[in-house]
């Protein structure tokens, strides 16, 4: 069975730090592969506005074009809306049996975890990776959930800072991978 991660998200765009992230757990754990599941409206971002679905997955084609045990992941395009991890997991799992699937999380994550819908039902088919998120301190309970990797890198860069600072004309460019930040400069995604 191939252990494969799931980093799930908008990726509204994808950034530097969701690589970072991706690069850590395909490196230094036991996973063959890590996925980037592009999801379409989260159930705790109603109000967000999002970035058109094949934008977004193409962004992260760009960003992990050419790189080993990275890829991009639409399964949840064509699901109900609002989208919920437990019946994503059920249709991977259905559709790749010879896979074991492991979700990777940031400590921010976690802590509202037990709101999820059916999150026991998560917890008793997949194991949880957890990496830190700067600020977050996690409970004992809440390390329980998984796996916690504290030694993974912290990373302080939101996606929402990214598109805020776009609309205000700045330049983020290093934040973004490089064919990232071309696409965003040439279309003008995000500068209004």
């Amino acid at each position: 069975m191939k252990k494969t991660g799931l980093f799930f998200g908008t990726f509204n765009p994808i950034h530097i730090g969701h690589l970072i992230i991706a690069q850590y757990f395909l490196n230094e754990t036991d996973l063959g592969e890590v996925w980037f599941v592009i999801s379409p409206k989260s159930p705790f971002k109603q109000k967000e506005k999002i970035t058109d679905d094949r934008q977004r997955l193409y962004m992260v084609q760009l960003a992990i074009e050419g790189v080993n045990g990275l890829r991009a992941s639409d399964v949840e395009f064509g699901m109900p809306k609002p989208n919920y991890t437990v019946k994503t997991l059920e249709k991977l799992r259905a559709n790749h049996p010879n896979r074991t699937f492991v979700l990777l999380m940031g400590a921010d994550n976690i802590k509202n975890f037990r709101k999820w819908k059916d999150y026991e039902q998560i917890l008793s088919h997949h194991a949880i990776y957890i990496y830190p998120r700067p600020f977050v301190r996690l409970d004992a309970d809440e390390t329980e959930l998984g796996i916690y990797f504290e030694k993974a890198p912290a990373i302080d860069i939101s996606s929402t800072y990214i598109r805020e600072s776009l609309k205000a004309g700045k330049d983020i460019r290093f934040l973004l991978h490089h064919k990232v930040w071309n696409y965003i400069d040439a279309t003008g995604l995000y500068s209004n």
